[in-house]
């Protein structure tokens, strides 16, 4: 049995190793694969990790075989949008990183985490949760429950 526990704050270096496993796989490697924003990126992570009751959380796997490494990562979001029918609260988790070490894969750590994360969104009343799936991770979340929706996004880079 995989066991998961939520992330701590000295587990942030390991988790932006997981992210950027999760990066490099969706985008290859090249100026994806730059780990420069790291340490730029460490202290608010740490911060984040310690909100015992924030809008943001990580679930994590530890690696048997390597003391103080992560096998496995599901991070998330609780966002507050006006609410409409379906959602009357206007709670919407968000799914952002999931990534599993290479070598680590088709355990069940992947699912293990997010089963964890859901179960957090659902204890904080969250109505929806939206994630963005890669091919490849798509039967997990569909085993989960998520489904396809028509992708209307846009994003402008600040």
């Amino acid at each position: 049995m995989t066991l998961v526990r939520r992330a701590r704050p000295e587990d942030a270096g390991e988790v932006l190793r997981l992210r950027q496993v999760m990066i490099d796989s969706l985008w290859g490697t090249g100026q994806a694969g730059s780990t420069e924003w790291h340490a730029e990126s460490l202290p608010t992570l740490r911060e984040r990790l310690a909100e015992e009751d924030g809008n943001f959380v990580a679930f994590v796997a530890d690696r048997a075989d390597r003391p103080g490494a992560l096998a496995a990562l599901a991070a998330g979001t609780l966002d507050y949008r006006v609410g409409k029918p379906g959602n009357p609260h206007g709670r919407v988790g968000h799914v952002f990183s999931v990534a599993t070490d290479p070598d680590a894969r088709r355990r069940g750590y992947a699912r293990a985490c997010m089963e964890e994360l859901l179960a957090w969104f659902r204890a904080r009343g969250a109505g929806h949760v939206l994630l963005n799936a890669s091919p490849e991770a798509e039967p997990l979340y569909a085993s989960l429950g998520f489904t396809r929706d028509p992708d209307p996004s846009m994003r402008l880079l600040l």
